[in-house]
């Protein structure tokens, strides 16, 4: 029996097993339900999606080539100057700060520029419909340095929809169709060949399902924004109380089943042990960034932190004396969006067991009690003082 096959059926065991447990067996078999229809329901509204999208896009490509195929008239020089700003929005990071001057088809650029820009704003800008000459009076810089137009601004991601973070639905649906068909084809060639082709199959296909980068699914080099929660919670109790508690980071493992211990460490940091896969401890250090009494709470994980994480908490009075909490979290899980996947298949989800933290945390805060692990926490077990800003 080759290698292989006793890999599978190691694999098909563990899962008829994990499945078929007298005793969590039927809660998994419906979360499997669950996630499998959901995961139905949004491949169809996704499919739909992407269909209507190619066919806009080839009804724009058949306009514009109707459009290059047709004599155009003299264009004003108004609408030549929009077309060409428009065409320059596409292409540098502050395009407000060129001036665009149109006069028969002669076009003239001033005003600052990052010299990286400068080629590719010239030769795009010849091919604007219209255009018969481009004169360059643009003022080209190395760096923004202290010059007033080239602050702020945002870098433009490549126009080559491939090369964007984020694909549209068409170009995801030809993408993973494209892959699909690389897979089906993969068993067509010899060894080497055929691993290659299953590995980039396998990537592509994970690539345009979720429509994350590949460092963001496997959690190489990521950073922190993989996974993102955002919360709101509502608890009748003062915005100083509800803050005095949630400052004190020592106490969550009481009441967030996946911490067993935070440790403050000074200077507004603290060093944090949470249950990871397998029951493996998994420890990072976390470092205030911002704090505002009753207001703010904001946090980030140490560099080469295992998982890389951050947050935020905003505290807001309610007309009837109540507190709102509204959290922004943020993570990216040792095996990135994939190891996300998995673990919520296999019943660790992460957002669920922070709904049910946030729960207990209110619980705790309103009624001075709440059960965590199985055993009841009072509000009294709570103590240590809260940090200052």
């Amino acid at each position: 029996m080759r290698v292989r096959d006793l890999l599978r059926g190691a694999a098909l065991g563990t899962g008829l097993m994990y499945i078929l447990d007298p005793g969590e067996g039927r809660r998994r078999r419906a979360r499997v339900r669950d996630v499998v229809v959901h995961g139905r329901r949004k491949a169809e509204d996704g499919l739909m999606t992407a269909l209507r999208d190619l066919r806009q896009r080839a009804s724009g490509v058949g306009a514009r080539a109707e459009s290059r195929l047709r004599r155009e008239p003299e264009v004003d020089d108004a609408v030549l100057a929009a077309r060409v700003r428009s065409r320059i929005g596409w292409l540098v990071s502050h395009p407000h700060s060129i001036e665009v001057a149109a006069e028969n088809g002669r076009v003239t650029l001033c005003g600052p520029i990052l010299s990286r820009e400068v080629d590719r704003v010239l030769e795009r800008v010849q091919h604007v419909r219209g255009v018969k000459e481009v004169v360059n009076e643009l003022e080209v810089h190395e760096s923004a340095g202290r010059i007033p137009g080239l602050q702020g601004g945002r870098r433009r991601e490549p126009r080559f929809e491939l090369r964007q973070r984020h694909w549209s639905p068409g170009a995801r649906l030809l993408v993973g169709t494209g892959a699909a068909a690389l897979l089906a084809w993969s068993r067509r060639f010899r060894a080497v060949p055929r691993l290659l082709a299953r590995a980039s199959g396998f990537a592509l296909l994970a690539r345009a399902a979720s429509n994350l980068e590949l460092r963001q699914l496997v959690g190489i080099g990521a950073g922190r924004g993989t996974i993102v929660f955002h919360k709101t919670l509502n608890v009748t109790a003062p915005v100083e109380t509800v803050f005095d508690f949630w400052s004190r980071f020592e106490n969550f493992p009481l009441f967030m089943s996946h911490l067993r211990e935070v440790r403050d460490t000074g200077g507004g940091s603290s060093h944090w042990v949470a249950a990871g896969p397998a029951g493996l401890a998994v420890e990072w250090d976390a470092l205030i960034t911002r704090l505002v009494p009753n207001e703010l709470i904001a946090w980030t994980s140490a560099p080469g932190a295992t998982v890389a994480n951050a947050g935020m908490v905003r505290f807001q009075s309610n007309p009837d004396g109540g507190t709102r909490l509204d959290i922004h979290l943020s993570y990216t899980p040792p095996a990135g969006a994939l190891g996300h996947v998995v673990a919520s298949l296999l019943g660790a989800d992460p957002k669920h067991a922070m709904d049910e933290d946030l729960v207990r945390f209110k619980s705790l805060i309103e009624q001075g009690k709440a059960t965590a692990d199985g055993r009841e926490v009072l509000r009294e077990e709570l103590e240590g003082p809260a940090r200052a800003a």
